[in-house]
């Protein structure tokens, strides 16, 4: 049945009493105690099937006590047909209200208007019958009861109120306010036509009205429905009010059933808000409920009502009687209750507004970063009390002065383009802006700091611009010094080569750049050490650099690669290149004057023209070819790059052509090199190494594979096929158990595809296997390409519990700033961070830096080409947690490497 169909019925009915088809008072109890029942069970099957829902009553209270407000009804419109219904309508009394004619004590000469002789025709309602009787006692019992439970029943409906102190404060709101219209209804009308008897109905009814309004306009949520409902609410106590009083006023019988029209309206208005289920979620932004309608005098406004009606009372009447008198106490009662909640609430919200104000002041003052709040003008409203402990600043020195008067003059210019860009609404959606600047401290000193910029100005308790700085000088001295010893070599003080490769990338960005790059080989060098000890072939070393050094100009760079290679790097052309070689090969010849003893070296020299090859390290590649040549050839040499070479370029051509099938012929394989616990020396994972099988020049390795990959522009399906196959093999291994994990390699083009990350849930999904026991690695030569695009793909695999590991740390240019952004889990050191026998004094230091950084960031450290037990101890004492290379454990295939894992875990 559809639900207005009950209330459509009660209504007929209804009307056919006012049409006098049906006696008034079966008609009520027909029409609107039958839409009563109705709304009854509907509130209450609501009422069980939202405790079914969320297994809880506090939600199915409200519906349930409408429901049960409803049910009361529909017993008080039943009252007036249980007694004698014709004598209801022909002017008998009815029982219980026969002494309502009497006069009210305390109310002197007030008589009730109609009490008798209503049930003829009076001025008001010539040839008319009337409903002679006032209100019974079992009537305003009811309408009492009814009111209880629709009060109750709103304030308990979702989003009414959420405590009981709320619902406290806002019942003495509406009963404050309920009272006091009572009061004036009572007292401004003339004192001979006052219905004394309809008094207990009205204040009954004002005050359950006033209480059911207040709660249902301060609902947070669900506020359609909590309308619906209040406006059903308060429809109903009217007309119940109207019955309880109707013989009282002497009104047309039809005006029985005319009520319970308004009684259905409001009952069907009640049951359809009180049994909503759903409706819309409170907004994000809505504030404390109490806040809400706060500007409304609930207080102040009964309290008017009340001393206007008492004045013009006292101005037309001139004296209270004892009936007025008791309502002015009740009035008064309420009122100072209501004013003792709100001086309760007061101290309890000043109360917790001193211990957050407490607590705030604790957090800000002990902590280490700077808290600065501007105004739209950019002008320092306040500053934290850290601000004393960590820069030494005063508010006499800071407050009031505008923000870029503490900025160096050099960073002012990017501080103002960032903070405009906040003003301006564009990082309102992202994360604060970012500032780096350096700060102007007490003592007058320069500090490096990184501010975030946040904009509250949409806050009113702020409305303004809040800045965090934090003091950053300790993390710029550690970054430059990991640069100095990641870019410089500790022996000789000249570049090493990472630092010579990221000049070279350099030099081939430049336009109509050209350039030489020259390799030097010295010879002699082990025999020295091996005749006097490392300590004088160290100090030859040292004198190379500096002979080197002195002979270049301020264009050139000069870098050590290896323990007796040396590269230098110049902007000059072929010409002057050969002639600086040959110069180097003079000086570095001459005879070397050491404590005890004089030694000499020999040299071997090849060049090669920047623009000669595809990249840096085919450059590079180039003159080391030509530094062998020249080695082959004699010593003390200088030979460039020539067409020799073109062995190589055919076997290169060779394999662009030949790789395209390889995956389709079988040749392509898989072998997998364990990374190992240098704590306990189990396994931990593994990394999957493509090889590629060629019938004829066998097997070759990622180092010539991967290039050509590239170049032929199927690398990103050499990713996927070494993704699906490393997948498919982990997922059949019995052995290594769920925590043992995967690492693979992935080429940057290929990891900033949109689809890579569903390519990998893909895979995951298909051999069942958790995304937590994958690695993805990434080189760090190419992190600096574009380090945002990395981050954000990174951060997509992440999000699916993929892992990320930053290969080769140590080869490349990535900084601290980027190792800070970069959402790794794992640092893969390369091995030029692991001395080499020959160094025995300088590389620990990098190692031990990049280990205790990548240790406070939080990550797993794996060392790579471990290739002796003296590296593996180089790395256990450093702190790596994993190690990887021969002296540990050679790449394996997989079935090899299943039973490997098999007898080396647990």
């Amino acid at each position: 049945m559809r639900p207005t169909v009950v209330p459509a019925v009660g209504a007929l009915v209804l009307l056919s009493g006012v049409a006098g088809r049906l006696s008034p008072t079966t008609a009520l109890a027909l029409g609107a105690g039958g839409v009563a029942v109705w709304a009854a069970v509907l509130l209450v099957r609501a009422a069980l099937a939202i405790h079914h829902d969320t297994g809880t009553y506090a939600a199915c209270k409200g519906a349930g006590f409408i429901g049960m407000g409803a049910l009361a009804t529909a017993a008080t419109v039943l009252l007036p047909a249980l007694g004698d219904p014709t004598a209801a309508l022909a002017g008998a009394p009815v029982p219980g209200a026969a002494d309502l004619s009497a006069p009210v004590p305390g109310a002197a000469g007030l008589r009730v208007p109609g009490a008798a002789g209503l049930s003829g025709p009076d001025s008001g309602a010539a040839g008319l019958e009337t409903v002679g009787a006032g209100p019974s006692g079992l009537t305003i019992v009811g309408l009492g009861v009814v009111t209880l439970f629709f009060v109750l029943g709103t304030m308990l409906l979702p989003g009414g109120a959420t405590t009981w102190p709320v619902r406290l404060r806002r019942a003495f709101d509406g009963l404050g306010l309920g009272i006091s219209l009572g009061f004036a209804a009572w007292l401004i009308p003339p004192t001979s036509s006052a219905p004394a008897a309809t008094l207990p109905a009205t204040l009954i009814t004002t005050a359950g009205v006033a209480m059911i309004v207040v709660v249902v306009l301060r609902a947070g949520a669900h506020r359609r429905a909590a309308l619906r409902c209040g406006a059903g609410a308060v429809l109903v106590l009217t007309a119940l009010c109207g019955v309880a009083t109707i013989g009282t006023l002497g009104a047309p019988t039809w005006t029985l059933p005319a009520v319970g029209l308004l009684l259905v309206a409001g009952l069907g208005l009640a049951a359809d808000g009180g049994s909503r289920r759903g409706g819309t979620a409170p907004r994000a932004d809505v504030r404390e409920p109490e806040q809400y309608l706060s500007g409304y005098p609930l207080l102040a406004v009964p309290a008017g009502v009340g001393v206007v009606a008492a004045l013009y009372h006292l101005i037309t009447v001139g004296h209270f009687d004892t009936v007025t008198i008791m309502l002015g106490i009740t009035m008064v009662a309420v009122l100072t209750a209501r004013e003792l909640l709100v001086v309760s609430d007061i101290r309890r919200y000043a109360g917790q507004l001193r211990t957050k104000e407490a607590h705030f002041r604790s957090l800000v003052a002990g902590a280490t970063d700077l808290t600065l709040v501007l105004d739209g003008r950019l002008l320092i409203q306040w500053q934290s009390p850290a601000a004393a402990r960590l820069f030494g600043l005063s508010d006499a020195e800071v407050v009031g002065r505008r923000f870029g008067e503490l900025i160096h003059p050099d960073d002012v210019t990017d501080a103002h383009a960032v903070i405009g860009s906040v003003l301006a609404g564009e990082h309102a959606d992202g994360p604060p802006a970012l500032v780096n600047a350096r700060l102007r401290d007490g003592h007058g000193m320069w500090r490096d700091t990184e501010s975030t910029v946040s904009d509250q100005r949409d806050v009113p308790e702020v409305a303004a611009l809040v800045v965090h700085v934090r003091d950053v000088g300790e993390r710029r001295h550690l970054e430059r010094t990991l640069h100095r010893l990641s870019y410089t070599d500790q022996l000789t003080g000249l570049a090493n080569r990472r630092a010579l490769m990221r000049e070279l990338l350099e030099f081939r960005r430049r336009p109509g750049q050209h350039g030489t790059l020259l390799v030097v080989d010295l010879h002699g060098l082990a025999e020295i050490n091996d005749a006097r000890g490392r300590e004088t072939g160290d100090a030859v070393l040292i004198e190379v650099g500096r002979r080197i050094r002195g002979l270049l100009g301020d264009t050139d760079l000069a870098a050590r690669l290896a323990g007796d290679e040396f590269a230098v790097l110049t902007p000059d052309g072929a010409v002057l290149a050969y002639a600086l070689a040959t110069r180097l090969v003079t000086l570095l010849g001459e005879a070397y004057q050491l404590p005890g003893s004089i030694v000499e070296l020999h040299t071997s020299v090849g060049l090669a023209e920047l623009a000669g090859g595809a990249d840096s390290e085919e450059v590079l590649r180039h003159a080391d070819l030509a530094r062998k040549r020249a080695r082959q050839l004699g010593q003390d040499r200088v030979e460039w790059y020539d067409t020799d070479v073109e062995i190589q370029l055919h076997r290169r051509m060779e394999l662009e052509r030949e790789l395209l099938g390889a995956a389709e012929r079988g040749e392509l394989d898989l072998v997998f090199q364990p990374a190992v616990s240098l704590r306990d020396a189990q396994p931990a994972g593994v990394e999957a190494l493509l090889r590629w099988r060629h019938p004829r020049l066998g097997t070759i390795l990622p180092a010539e594979l991967l290039p050509i990959a590239r170049a032929v522009g199927i690398a990103a399906e050499l990713d996927e096929w070494v993704l699906d196959t490393a997948c498919r093999h982990l997922s059949t291994w019995t052995a290594g158990g769920a925590d043992c994990w995967l690492s693979v390699n992935v080429a940057p083009r290929e990891l900033l595809t949109a689809r890579f990350p569903e390519q990998v849930e893909t895979i995951l999904s298909r051999y069942e296997l958790a995304p937590e026991r994958l690695v993805v690695e990434v080189a760090e030569a190419w992190i600096a390409e574009d380090v945002p695009a990395i981050v954000a793909s990174l951060a997509g695999l992440r999000r699916l519990g993929v892992r990320a590991a930053l290969d080769d740390f140590g080869a490349g240019q990535a900084s601290l700033a980027h190792l800070r952004r970069l959402p790794v889990d794992m640092l893969k050191l390369d091995r030029a961070l692991l001395s080499a026998p020959d160094e025995p004094v300088t590389a620990p230091a990098v190692l031990d830096v990049v280990v205790s950084l990548g240790r406070r960031l939080g990550l797993e450290i794996v060392a790579k080409g471990l290739e002796t037990q003296e590296q593996v101890e180089r790395a256990r004492r450093a702190g790596c947690q994993y190690g990887q290379g021969f002296a540990l454990a050679r790449p394996a295939p997989a079935e090899r490497m299943e039973a490997y894992l098999e007898t080396h875990r647990g």
